[in-house]
């Protein structure tokens, strides 16, 4: 049989649906996978590895948060005859140092470049989604974002922009081998900066607050947060503070020949959409 199919792990996730979307419209075959999908993916069970991998020609990896089992997958992969993988990653994780950040990121990534397979790697900033989609949103629906994150600016980017690098990717086998993209914005913005976008775009009384990392992770522990999820996330602020993660990169133009996306384009749109009416 041919294995022209292109498998989508996280395809219920913020980039994976995005991602799977877009293959599909460019009539790529895709196989969406996760936990609550039809074709079911599960990182801590292993047992259904082999039938999402049957017939699978290229896999878009989004990584579990724990390190280690990206390391069986990939060898299970290489076993089923798959011949490429891309991964999404963080920004600049060679450079995280001995920071406990991203240890699940590391380990995926040692994973895919340690495989006999073609591999490309894209290690993407804070997404500008972050504020719509996922821990930033219910804070800014309240009317306060506090955070452990001062003047250093961060670049983020948009999630459209890492999917249409991911779709590129996946669709242009050979071109992009052996390749780690560090994908960001065309700027950097602070916290406090984009806070202050969001509230006037969609205007409502929003502001933004710099706090400890201490007092940033119990607030995420009484929130309902675990502990060890709580320490990892405001570690990620710890690391951003080192300011080495802070200027924008060129890839995204290199992969698409275009800019990114502006953070300000992003604004607009999620407040038109209502984003953040309570």
């Amino acid at each position: 049989m041919s294995n022209d199919t292109t498998l989508v792990l996280g395809a219920t996730g913020k980039t994976g649906r995005r991602v799977a979307a877009r293959l599909r419209l460019a009539g790529t075959q895709v196989r969406a996978a996760s936990r609550s999908s039809r074709a079911r993916f599960d990182w801590s069970d292993p047992n259904g590895w082999e039938q999402v991998l049957h017939d699978i020609g290229t896999v878009y990896v989004v990584p579990p948060s724990v390190p280690g089992p990206v390391h069986e997958f990939v060898a299970r992969a290489e076993d089923a005859g798959v011949r490429r993988l891309v991964l999404l990653s963080g920004r600049g994780a060679d450079t995280w140092g001995d920071s406990p950040f991203g240890l699940d990121m590391r380990s995926a990534e040692d994973a895919v470049r340690g495989s006999a397979l073609e591999w490309t790697v894209l290690r993407a900033s804070n997404f500008d989604q972050n504020f719509d989609e996922d821990l930033f949103h219910a804070p800014l629906v309240a009317g306060e974002l506090a955070l452990p994150a001062g003047s250093v600016p961060e670049p983020f980017v948009d999630l459209e922009d890492v999917a249409d690098v991911a779709a590129a990717v996946l669709t242009e086998p050979g071109r992009h081998a052996g390749r780690t993209y560090e994908l960001t914005g065309p700027r950097g913005v602070t916290f406090a900066e984009a806070v202050d976008l969001i509230a006037r775009a969609a205007d409502l009384p929003v502001t933004y607050r710099q706090v400890s990392p201490a007092a940033y992770r119990a607030a995420l522990v009484e929130a309902g947060l675990g502990e060890d999820d709580a320490h990892h996330v405001a570690e990620m602020f710890v690391l951003m503070e080192r300011g080495l993660l802070a200027g924008p990169t060129g890839d995204v133009e290199t992969v698409l020949g275009r800019p990114p996306r502006a953070f300000e384009e992003y604004v607009v749109r999620a407040a038109a959409a209502g984003a953040w009416r309570s």
